[in-house]
């Protein structure tokens, strides 16, 4: 992508209003632009993100045997009422009435699935079902001040899985439950899980993935000699106690949500008076969890964690591009070792702007990309290289570079 053609370049500033990082740097590196409090756009980069990390959860998803597809975000009522939280969940609901008929925006999908579910299952061989989709949610969030955090309107990854027995479906919850920490690993994110209340989902407990980090939300409780963590909202253990699970130093800190599952056992299959025929033909209930991930969430999440006083510092896996090129006074050979490297297949922000190094320079930093290759005549027959988590910059040439970048 020439940076000349790029739709959403920097802000010289950030926003005054915006007190979160992440809307900071977001916002004036191009990524998303602000409509309203808890909606955003995801501009052309903020959107290839978003596309990265969407393929690393689509990959672990699909590892586990679950199903794509895509389901409505306009509801009615009536499947809502099946399950009484038309009214349970009213407070995080957009609902409202058309031609007499009422309706929700989605929220979340158990329902539908349910719904689903219940038409093109029959019997035992049926199941178990595991789909999943990518969609935009609806909460009416009264506390939309951190930035893309904490919508009223975002992104999520959203499985869904029907089960014959309680013991199948602990067994592909915990695999669930492996294979985010896998998706949080390829982005650097070292997740830890955490048992949590149901909130308006269920009465049971949970199980939250959280990031520990300054700027969170959410407090928990956990060891750090082993995998023991509890939100303070469910906790049965305070600072300094002993770790209930190895014995070590209970510790406290401030997180961030990035991701949850759910286990529902029967309570919505029965309320919904969904079945299936059994091996021995009566007729059951399936066992059914819900398992969700926020992406637009998570850029935010990685925003938070991942920056310096110069801008954003992607992970690899998640970043826009692989490489910042800039050209200086020197677009001829700029223009060819872009064309160079898009050959190799490598992604590439090429700056071919008429504008001073300075600005091209803070610009690279700001957007966060993991390298930056500069050519001008000061470079020769030879191309700057520097990682954007280091100071130090080196002369390579066109072979060495491609064989850094692969």
């Amino acid at each position: 992508m020439r940076y000349s053609n790029l739709f959403g370049k920097t802000l010289r500033e950030a926003p005054r209003e915006e007190v979160s990082v992440n809307a900071q740097l977001l916002i004036k590196a191009g990524f998303i632009d602000k409509l309203m409090a808890g909606s955003f756009t995801l501009l052309p980069l903020g959107y290839r993100v978003k596309e990265k990390i969407e393929q690393i959860v689509r990959e672990e998803m699909d590892a586990t045997g679950a199903n794509e597809l895509l389901m409505p975000l306009l509801h009615p009522k009536e499947v809502w009422n099946e399950t009484g939280r038309w009214e349970t969940a009213k407070e995080v609901m957009y609902q409202f009435e058309k031609n007499k008929k009422e309706y929700a925006l989605s929220f979340t999908h158990e329902e539908i699935v349910l719904d689903l579910i219940r038409k093109k299952v029959s019997g035992y061989k049926d199941l178990p079902v595991k789909i999943y989709h990518f969609s935009t949610k609806f909460r009416d969030e009264p506390r939309a001040k951190s930035g893309i955090l904490r919508g009223r309107e975002f992104l999520m990854k959203d499985l869904y899985s029907a089960h014959t027995s309680s013991e199948d479906l602990d067994k592909y919850y915990w695999q669930v439950a492996d294979a985010y920490l896998r998706i949080y690993e390829k982005m650097n994110l070292k997740a830890r899980i955490v048992e949590a209340s149901g909130g308006v989902f269920t009465d049971s407990h949970t199980h939250e993935f959280q990031v520990l980090s300054d700027q969170g939300e959410d407090m928990i409780f956990y060891c750090e000699k082993c995998d023991f963590s509890q939100n303070k909202e469910v906790a049965t253990v305070k600072v300094g106690d002993k770790c209930p699970k190895c014995g070590g130093v209970v510790k406290e800190s401030r997180s961030i949500e990035v991701g949850n599952i759910f286990k529902f056992g029967t309570v919505y299959s029965e309320k919904m008076n969904v079945m299936f025929t059994d091996k021995d033909g009566t007729r059951k209930f399936p066992y059914f969890a819900s398992y969700g991930i926020g992406i637009t969430r998570l850029i935010g999440t990685l925003v938070e964690l991942f920056h310096d006083d110069k801008g954003i510092v992607w992970p690899k896996a998640v970043a826009p591009y692989n490489v910042h090129l800039i050209s200086i006074q020197d677009n001829e050979k700029g223009d060819k070792l872009y064309e160079e490297l898009l050959a190799e297949g490598i992604e590439v922000l090429y700056d071919d702007r008429e504008i001073g190094p300075g600005q091209k320079f803070n610009d690279a930093d700001l957007v966060g990309i993991p390298v930056r290759l500069v050519v001008s005549p000061k470079t020769g027959d030879k191309i700057e290289y520097k990682e954007r988590t280091s100071d130090k910059t080196e002369l390579l040439s066109l072979e060495e570079v491609l064989k850094r970048l692969k």
